[in-house]
């Protein structure tokens, strides 16, 4: 990784991509620290103490910026979340996916629909997290001369927050938009990739601080620094890791020549889905602690519907193992889900029959999508596994150690590693591009 950008430092035009790149990163990190007018920062890190909320996942892609009441708080969710929106949208609405099909025309149009959908979502996230700070007290009030509220300047004071928000949020699509054209790697990735690492620091200095006040915990920290390095080595062999199957092209002869023949294969990722069923599962889970913020339970419980609400909390408690296995089951649900929609076994096959394609030994038509079927459900299986094993380690990792709250889990790295590798791939091929020496040479 390191020699492919320092190869890619040495060539001009690679060089100018990595500094725009480095520089929209930059503004990104200096955005997290910009306070929103009429905000107490200070205050808004109790909205997220809340372990398991939407909140805390929130400020965990921000890099922070959410504890802090920035203008970058609402970071890439909006626009994460509309990608969510608009994909399962595109296999639910014949339109979409109508529009889908005309190529990069119908991409784009997509694409603008999606800004449209994410600025309606980060303005309904911007009120929620006004409305949130509000019941903290965390929002400046103003008031007459006689000391009466004064409601029209503090509904303005509301319109700005949530403004400050909304813009910061669509700053954001923009930025990434930019790296995506002059710069590095997929834009929205790469913003994502910086908040994650921003807070590695944070969280290794709270475990030393944990490990300062019972000396016993510098060993666990140890062999977890050994367990992570394992682990990233693990999971850049299943993202790299894929079941090839064989197809054979079937010669023809179109007046003296011959065309076809050739052997080729259909590349099946292990872990195609990405991190997508892990988002999935995560904000379905963050609901019932997002709950809790604005509706506390009581501390005497009395009457069924009491007992039930608070029974209810706390199956879904970050803490307890039922939470942990719902959690992994979601995501194998949800991986299965996402590949279905990736993956059509009964159009991969007539367009191998349209090709004059077919796998050896299997006869074309329905035999040849059942065996796609078939080899599809194993691998996404194997995917979906390995996707809950890595989201689930924090948690088994906080269970077997008590007292080190391990904030950077297994999600987290496989969005770093996916996005270094993907950045690498990307240096390398264009790398290739512009030292290949063609037959025009």
């Amino acid at each position: 990784m390191f020699s492919t950008f320092a190869n890619a430092w040495k060539t001009p035009e690679l060089r100018k991509k990595i500094i725009f790149t480095c520089f929209i990163i930059l503004i990104f990190r200096i955005g997290s620290y910009l306070p929103v007018p009429f905000l107490d920062a200070e205050v808004m890190g109790s909205l997220i103490s809340e372990s398991g909320s939407i909140f805390s996942v929130m400020n965990t892609f921000s890099g922070g910026a959410l504890a802090q009441g920035s203008v970058f708080a609402l970071s890439i969710q909006p626009y994460i979340n509309a990608s969510i929106i608009m994909q399962l949208l595109t296999y639910a609405l014949p339109p979409l996916e109508t529009m889908q099909k005309e190529g990069e025309s119908g991409r784009k149009k997509i694409q603008k629909i999606t800004n449209f959908v994410s600025l309606a979502i980060a303005t309904a996230m911007g009120y929620a997290f006004y409305i949130s700070a509000k019941n903290l007290n965390a929002v400046q009030q103003f008031t007459t001369a006689d000391g009466a509220v004064n409601t029209f300047a503090n509904i303005f004071t509301g319109i700005i927050i949530v403004a400050v928000f909304v813009a910061g949020s669509q700053l954001i699509n923009f930025m990434g938009n930019l790296v995506n054209d002059k710069g590095l790697g997929n834009g929205i990735s790469i913003i994502l990739f910086a908040g994650i690492l921003a807070r590695g620091p944070l969280a290794i200095i709270n475990m030393f601080e944990a490990a300062s006040a019972t000396p016993t915990l510098y060993m666990a920290i140890f062999f977890i620094a050994i367990f992570f390095v394992v682990m990233v080595g693990f999971i850049v062999f299943m993202n790299e890791s894929e079941r090839r199957i064989p197809v054979q092209y079937a010669k023809r002869v179109v007046g003296r020549r011959q065309y076809g023949g050739q052997s080729s294969f259909i590349p099946i990722k292990i872990a195609m889905s990405g991190v997508m069923p892990i988002i999935f599962a995560m904000a379905l889970m963050s609901f019932p602690a997002t709950i809790k913020m604005f509706v506390a339970p009581a501390a005497n419980p009395q009457g069924f519907w009491q007992n039930f609400y608070v029974g209810f909390l706390n199956f879904f408690n970050t803490t307890s193992v039922w939470y942990a296995i719902l959690y992994f089951i979601l995501i194998i649900a949800f991986n299965f889900f996402y590949v279905s929609m990736q993956y059509d076994p009964i159009q991969i096959a007539n367009q191998l029959r349209n090709n004059n394609g077919g796998v050896p030994g299997i006869r074309p038509g329905k035999p040849t999508s059942d065996y796609i079927r078939k080899i599809l459900n194993k691998i996404t299986i194997v995917g979906a596994f390995f996707l809950g094993v890595i989201a689930i380690v924090p948690i088994l990792s906080n269970y077997a150690v008590s007292g080190l709250q391990i904030s950077m889990g297994g999600t987290t790295i496989l969005i770093v590693v996916s996005v270094i590798l993907e950045t690498t791939r990307m240096l390398e091929s264009q790398m290739m591009m512009r030292h290949h020496k063609g037959f025009l040479e």
